[in-house]
């Protein structure tokens, strides 16, 4: 059987996404949206000319035009909302009335919970919707239920991801792999992790660690928001710790503090020469260009780690992910690890792998099945087992 998806958002991700759809969905065709056509055409164009055939076409589509995209939407098995996520809510009601199943980047959990609460109506209209699909919030919290699937009983998740520079430069040793202020909307929040089996609100930017990667060595982890998604309130009172933290290079934590502390990433506004200006805006505008370095490629690491119980032994696993950007699609690192995994449950979907309603990730998709279609995109996963004392590869 061959079936038609769709991406709404021409951007990094959707194209890449696009591009695994059409490799690996069993794909009749892939439609890309864009208000900006010329956008949505460029990305077709690269997906077809990789694949060496025509099978991705663009449309003219605006996410603000409801009429626009129920059109899109029409024939269409599942599709993927590669806009941000403030346009998730929306996107989800217009896919309800379309009855086309989908899943989304999404990346903010106040509007997953909204998502959730249409879960009867999806259901009646015989779709699926998934949201948070991406890379973190996303597929370490898949991977984490497969860790779950492979123990008998779960007590602690670890998380820690990031998405790094190959050769990180000053200031910052740090290149921009999405917005700047979605950078320091994660930096600068809450975030929500379980800790004695109970949901727990924490600051962001806290709790720094020292942390080491093969062929990357030393870095540094901590708190940010968004990462956990809905899984502290799925999995409360059945596991004690689930926490994520953020991965970058030493040093990047204090320069960072340092500019919070002298009130440089303040969203309140000051009087200057009678005009109000938020601080952190003019950081924005001030620090992305010297931090962007576009031509400069990047690689992704993502640790999770699971403890629990297996055959009555205390037992570790811990799955693991560095991935580089691929020369030979010219798909980043984060690309890669951002639109694969969300194209994987995309064509879930569409496969009905995955039941009727508005789910959560970590309910919707089995770890054993999802790592299964993961290794088929050259994506190296190697997993870790401890078991008491004694430890070795699988």
């Amino acid at each position: 059987m061959s079936y038609t998806y769709a991406v709404l958002g021409a951007g990094m991700q959707g194209t890449a996404c696009a591009y695994d759809m059409a490799k690996f969905g069993d794909a009749k065709k892939v439609k890309i949206g864009d208000i900006d056509f010329e956008k949505a055409k460029s990305s077709a164009n690269r997906v077809n000319k990789l694949l060496e055939k025509e099978i991705v076409f663009p449309y003219k589509v605006s996410v603000d035009d409801e009429n626009s995209v129920l059109e899109f939407l029409q024939g269409v098995n599942s599709f993927l909302s590669a806009v941000p996520y403030q346009f998730n809510i929306k996107i989800s009601e217009i896919a309800i009335k379309a009855k086309s199943s989908m899943c989304d980047l999404g990346g903010n959990t106040d509007i997953v919970k909204e998502q959730l609460k249409l879960n009867s109506y999806a259901k009646e209209a015989n779709i699926s919707i998934v949201p948070d699909c991406g890379l973190m919030p996303g597929m370490g919290n898949t991977l984490a239920v497969y860790g779950m699937e492979l123990l008998d009983s779960c007590e602690e998740v670890q998380i820690r991801c990031g998405g790094l520079p190959q050769n990180p430069k000053p200031p910052l040793d740090y290149k921009l792999v999405f917005s700047i202020s979605g950078l320091t909307n994660e930096y600068f929040g809450k975030a929500y992790i379980l800790r004695d089996y109970k949901v727990t609100e924490i600051d962001t930017f806290t709790e720094l660690e020292e942390i080491e990667f093969d062929y990357i060595g030393k870095c540094e982890a901590f708190t940010t928001t968004g990462g956990t998604s809905t899984c502290p309130w799925t999995f409360e009172g059945k596991i004690k710790t689930y926490e994520y933290k953020t991965v970058r290079y030493p040093g990047h934590y204090s320069k960072f503090k340092t500019m919070l502390d002298l009130g440089l990433l303040d969203v309140e506004p000051v009087i200057i020469n009678d005009v109000k200006v938020s601080p952190r805006d003019v950081f924005h505008k001030v620090v992305a260009p010297k931090i962007d370095f576009p031509e400069d490629k990047d690689l992704v690491v993502l640790r999770t780690t699971c403890k629990g119980l297996k055959d009555n032994r205390k037992t570790e696993y811990t799955f693991e992910i560095i991935d580089f950007f691929d020369d030979k699609t010219g798909f980043t690192a984060m690309e890669r690890t951002t639109a694969f995994p969300a194209s994987i449950v995309a064509i879930m979907i569409a496969q009905n792998k995955i039941e009727k309603g508005v789910i959560s990730l970590e309910k919707a998709v089995s770890g054993k099945l999802f790592v299964k279609e993961l290794l088929k995109r050259d994506i190296k996963l190697k997993e870790t087992i401890k078991r008491d004392l004694d430890s070795k590869l699988i």
